[in-house]
């Protein structure tokens, strides 16, 4: 079951995890954490509140890349980033796949295009791209991308 204060159960479960929150509009809150703490407040929210995992996404800031995992409170009409910022030389963050199969293609499709490497992903291969394309090491959603 779901209860009206979302918020506050996520800060009281994650607390001492979340480095800030921003609530965009009543509807849109966005949540920075470490990469490690990722996966379990992405579990509690999935699990434990019965949110939807909606997608994730992934964006080149020049310094970062960072990954956010969007999660949907339907009935309640919120939805719940949880966001954090990989080292740009080396990406890497644990893959969602084994808390929530619905990550696999998304995690898949952001290593192809940013170059993240999703630790433990059981099929981190290409999804959209030809084999040969682009070069290796060149990821076309990066800002360097010359392609």
């Amino acid at each position: 079951m779901i209860k009206k204060n979302v918020l506050k159960e996520i800060k009281d479960k994650l607390s001492e995890k979340i480095l800030k929150v921003y609530e965009k509009s009543p509807r849109r809150i966005y949540i920075d954490l470490k990469p490690e703490d990722i996966p379990s407040a992405a579990s509690f929210i999935f699990k434990d509140l019965k949110a939807r995992f909606a997608t994730a996404s992934g964006v080149d800031t020049r310094k970062h890349i960072e990954i956010l995992y969007h999660f949907a409170f339907d009935s309640l009409g919120k939805i719940v980033s949880l966001r954090t910022l990989l080292d740009r030389e080396k990406p890497e963050i644990e893959s969602l796949t084994s808390i929530i199969t619905g990550t696999e293609w998304i995690e898949r499709e952001i290593h192809e295009l940013l170059g993240v490497n999703f630790r433990n992903h059981p099929n981190l291969k290409k999804l959209l791209m030809a084999e040969d394309y682009p070069p290796q090491g060149q990821y076309p959603l990066r800002r360097d991308f010359s392609g």
